[in-house]
């Protein structure tokens, strides 16, 4: 997602627009656990401060799809992720080398590292309702359940 910047630079202009909508292909999805990621929109700014500094205020909103954490059935997941930094000190987040901000810059490396850390690690499916937990001899643990093995629950008793 390339941006020209010499107007800016120049101070030809105050700032920058952005309004687009970009889809990322299996090039990006294929090291993630993400199934899908279609028309994520990108709006904001990108302006100068006073030491010349090139500023980046955006707002990423979309739908990215995960696999259940249960049922590996994809989950709709949405998300609104909010950059508001210098892009030098950005590039360096994502350890990108600092582009050149002479003529254009490629913004595309830092919405992609902000919406990698919004990945959950678990998703499970709204409709669950009718899937089976327990069966025989095995019966499906949630993170809240305590499972104490019967040997050490009579420990509790010496205390």
């Amino acid at each position: 997602m390339q941006i020209d910047i010499v107007r800016l630079k120049n101070n030809i202009i105050e700032d920058i627009e952005v309004d687009e909508y970009y889809s990322f292909d299996e090039s990006y999805l294929s090291e993630t656990d993400l199934l899908k990621l279609d028309n994520v929109h990108i709006t904001g700014y990108l302006t100068k401060d006073n030491q010349d500094n090139m500023i980046a205020d955006l707002k990423i909103e979309g739908i990215m799809v995960l696999p259940c954490s249960l049922t590996l059935n994809p989950v709709d997941y949405p998300f609104v992720i909010e950059i508001s930094d210098i892009l030098e000190k950005l590039y360096e987040d994502v350890d990108k080398k600092q582009p050149n901000f002479e003529k254009t810059i490629d913004i595309l490396p830092i919405i992609w590292e902000n919406i990698l850390m919004e990945i959950p690690m678990k998703v499970t499916s709204s409709n669950l309702k009718d899937m089976k937990i327990s069966g025989d001899g095995w019966k499906l643990l949630q993170e809240e359940e305590e499972v104490i093995h019967p040997e050490f629950e009579k420990l509790k008793d010496l205390l």
